[in-house]
């Protein structure tokens, strides 16, 4: 398969951006990396977060954004066993690992302090092609589509990840603030497959028509309730509020107000990360309440086989719109306006 030394890419030249679409020398994998020829990437709110230099993390400039990357293996290097040219292979957001501290060998490899991330730290996939630690990547099944399984590489772990980390069980409800973004669709399949009853909370029209589509029971819109926090709880069977609260939302005040309409003994989890903001509990009602605050970060390399697991059975589907690699500026305005329902995936040029 012929190689070429020059390929296409969005890059983002310095922090805030703006992008530029240029051509750029083709990367070459080490030892124990594999090159995968993009077909397609999701693009997620973290690009925008990295490009605009949100977050109290150093990132490469220049820098080649994305980490839901799906594609075809081109070339491995020398130590690669996990992956044979042709392979059908994603690139994530956890692009490598030290494997050697405490928490690599506990499998908590995305704590790793010396973690390498794809569209972040080092370029990821928004290019033609891109490359990644082999034991990291993600095998996707041949008759599995890539387009529709680009998100479930980022989005779909994260959510899958968060479930897990709240302990919701069957029968129980859930909140999902946020619920018509990218990551919200994904995690109300993932808990409707689970058997997980939703209570959804975003805005506006196009969003609650996604939701109700996605089998939701209950849609909250937070841009015309008068009392959010009585909506959701009216919105559970019993009235006593939301077995646990999953964040996703892109603005500070959701995650203020979670601990009103979680239940005692309730579970917040934190997935969301907007831009210098805090998350504040009144202590009383935290302690008398029993209430668990958690963060959750992207899974491990057992949840993105589940997660992949999860897709590739046919019970999530992302709902997502193409769009040309070079669109790339105009989905992040749209997405700084909060105008995206579902997905956007880049189809990358060949």
């Amino acid at each position: 398969m012929s190689i070429p030394e020059m390929q296409w890419a969005q890059v983002a030249e310095q922090v805030g951006g703006p992008l530029v679409y240029k051509q750029i020398p083709t990367p070459k994998p080490g030892p124990d990396q594999i090159l995968v020829k993009m077909r397609y990437s999701g693009v997620c709110h973290t690009d925008l977060h990295a490009m605009k230099g949100h977050w109290p993390l150093p990132v490469k400039m220049p820098l080649v954004g994305g980490h839901e990357g799906a594609g075809i293996v081109v070339a491995k290097g020398e130590l690669v066993n996990e992956f044979e040219i042709g392979d059908h292979a994603g690139i994530k957001w956890l692009n490598g690992s030290c494997s050697e501290c405490e928490f690599c060998r506990q499998s908590d490899d995305p704590l790793c302090a010396n973690a390498q991330l794809s569209g972040y730290t080092v370029d990821g996939t928004f290019q033609q092609y891109a490359v990644g630690k082999a034991t990291h990547a993600s095998k996707i099944p041949k008759g599995v589509p890539l387009d529709a399984a680009a998100p479930v590489l980022c989005a779909g772990i994260t959510v899958y990840k968060g479930l897990k980390e709240a302990g919701v069980r069957p029968g129980q409800t859930l909140a999902i603030v946020g619920a018509g973004g990218g990551l919200g669709s994904l995690a109300q399949q993932y808990a409707k497959a689970m058997g997980i009853r939703v209570v959804a909370v975003d805005g506006g029209d196009e969003k609650k028509a996604m939701c109700e589509k996605l089998g939701t029971e209950t849609f909250v819109d937070f841009t015309k309730t008068s009392d959010l926090v009585a909506d959701v709880k009216a919105a559970t069977p019993d009235g006593l509020g939301a077995h646990a609260v999953i964040l996703l939302a892109a603005a500070e005040k959701p995650f203020q107000q979670a601990t009103e309409y979680v239940r005692s003994r309730g579970t917040i989890i934190a997935i969301g990360l907007p831009p210098d903001a805090q998350l504040k509990a009144p202590v009383f009602n935290t302690v008398v309440r029993m209430i668990s605050i958690k963060g959750s970060y992207v899974g491990n390399r057992q949840d993105g086989v589940e997660a992949l697991d999860f897709f590739a059975r046919g019970l999530i589907k992302a709902p997502f719109k193409l769009a040309p690699l070079k669109d790339l500026p105009e989905i992040f305005e749209l997405m700084e306006q909060g105008k995206i329902a579902g997905r956007y995936v880049l189809e990358i040029p060949e």
